[in-house]
């Protein structure tokens, strides 16, 4: 596999109702001491049960990060992060550097935390040999089909053969009492967090389990764990997609900047994407698929970081080798990605002709990018998973008052906005829409946006239902100066 193919795949590979469990009598504590490689930062380790129903079974350790508010007078408490994935290391984000705006971090102690099985935390483990074996995601026969099934199967068992039970028992489920038992080791009576795209799903799960000890739930790029089914599931990832890419067309045609501007960006588009069906796209080293074609443009609608995909583009047309355009800052696959994703959702895949039927019909909706690439490589990874979904979908179920706002990109290449809004329908709580591009609408340089959500954190302040930020046109937010987002995540 070529550096480019590598690179694409990399970057695109980037619940049902439960009871609460009771508070632990004395909850256990963090020995926090200074990180070795973070001035101003300290790290601690939590011990909580690798099975929460079942907790004589052994134990883990959550991986967690501190920044002290610095107005230590004036203290509301900790404010608790997760930058989503699955696979996002919040710990390592803190670390980092990453935090809210300079408001929160004044009254808030920074908490970033590693989920179980992820970064510090004790990790889950999937064989080499396997992870890096031919894995045809985009079948085009049913030979193929079933080498991804095998390959599916073979990789799951490998996770389950190095990591042990934990790489069946990493489900959100799991991860809200972990988030619970973290919240109580910090002495925080009630839960104060911000939940980026997967971590929406963490904190959309802690508002039904434990509504008594909720303080403020920012959930920002929403996902929908109400979704039925595998087709729901690829339509909407699919349509966003599209949203995206004719949002992309329209900045290059207003923007004299571009380097496709005056030209016709949906015929380049076409003819390379032509090109990657044939084989012919890239060099005879480094061929780019239709996966991996996608994926290396799609990843460029997160920021948005569209002047460096109008560049990427001429250089691919011009025959360039793609890791010269999109080496630089592309992710790492998580290996959790499936163990977590595939027990939280059922999105079932029987045959060749389903997946290529659904595949046909992408095309419909999208005409230009044809899928999702980050959609269909979730519902397509989990395709022969061998693990079981212990954490299905279903529709939320809130209690009515329970403190939560949620936010979301008008434009979100990954958890779109009909996701939102329906979690919004769901909960019964605000939806603040940023009418900009991206995910993750708190780091787009809004000060709407951020207002809002900081008043909320540190005051209970709702911004009141129906609220609209205008958006901030990516040439310009690049240049502003604010709070960092996380390392771009997969959800």
């Amino acid at each position: 596999m070529g550096l480019g193919r590598k690179l694409a795949v990399a970057a695109v590979a980037a619940v049902t109702l439960f009871t609460a469990a009771p508070a632990s009598a004395a909850p256990a504590a963090i020995d926090w001491k200074p990180c070795p490689t973070a001035p101003g930062v300290e790290c601690g380790k939590l011990t909580v049960p690798l099975d929460w129903d079942r907790p004589g079974d052994g134990t883990i350790q959550l991986a967690l990060a501190r920044r002290k508010a610095t107005d230590p007078a004036h203290r509301i408490g900790s404010v608790l992060m997760d930058p989503g994935g699955p696979g996002g290391a919040g710990a390592g984000e803190v670390q980092s550097g990453w935090s809210l705006s300079p408001k929160v971090a004044a009254r808030f102690d920074t908490v970033g935390f590693d989920p179980r099985g992820v970064g510090e935390s004790t990790a889950i483990q999937c064989g080499l040999d396997e992870i890096t074996a031919k894995n045809p995601v985009l079948p085009k026969d049913s030979g193929e089909f079933q080498q991804l099934l095998a390959y599916n199967r073979a990789l799951g068992r490998s996770c389950d053969r190095i990591t042990g039970p934990l790489a069946s028992r990493s489900d959100t489920r799991s991860v809200v009492r972990d988030m619970d038992a973290i919240r109580a080791a910090l002495g925080d009576q009630k839960l104060t967090y911000y939940g980026v795209s997967y971590g929406t799903l963490m904190g959309q799960q802690y508002a039904e389990a434990y509504p008594d000890r909720v303080r403020a739930l920012v959930l920002d790029s929403n996902m929908d764990h109400s979704i039925r089914g595998t087709w729901e599931f690829l339509r909407a990832e699919t349509q966003a997609t599209q949203e995206l890419f004719e949002q992309f067309t329209g900045w290059c045609d207003r923007t004299t900047s571009c380097a496709l501007h005056g030209q016709n960006v949906r015929a380049v588009v076409a003819d390379l994407y032509a090109r990657a069906e044939r084989g012919e796209l890239g060099t005879p080293d480094d061929r780019l698929d239709p996966m991996a074609f996608v994926g290396l443009v799609s990843r460029n609608f997160y920021g948005p970081t569209w002047d460096k995909l109008a560049k990427s583009l001429v250089d691919l047309r011009a025959g360039k080798p793609a890791a010269a355009a999109f080496a630089k800052d592309d992710l790492p696959i998580p290996d959790p990605f499936a163990s977590i994703f595939c027990s939280d959702w059922r999105l079932p895949i029987d045959s060749y002709s389903q997946l290529e039927h659904y595949r046909r019909a992408l095309s419909r909706v999208s005409p230009d990018l044809h899928f999702s690439p980050l959609g269909w490589t979730a519902a397509a990874g989990c395709a022969g998973w061998p693990s079981p979904v212990r954490n299905p979908q279903h529709p939320l179920s809130i209690r009515p008052g329970v403190p939560m706002l949620i936010l979301n990109s008008r434009y979100d290449p990954a958890t779109p906005y009909s996701w939102a809004v329906r979690a919004a329908q769901q909960s019964g709580a605000p939806l603040l829409t940023y009418e900009g591009w991206g995910h993750g609408a708190y780091f787009k340089k809004s000060q709407c946006v951020t207002d809002a959500a900081d008043a909320f954190l540190m005051d209970a302040a709702f911004p009141g239902r129906g609220k609209h930020c205008p958006a901030v046109e990516p040439e310009v937010q690049s240049r502003m100066d604010g709070v960092r987002p996380p390392i771009t995540q997969l959800y």
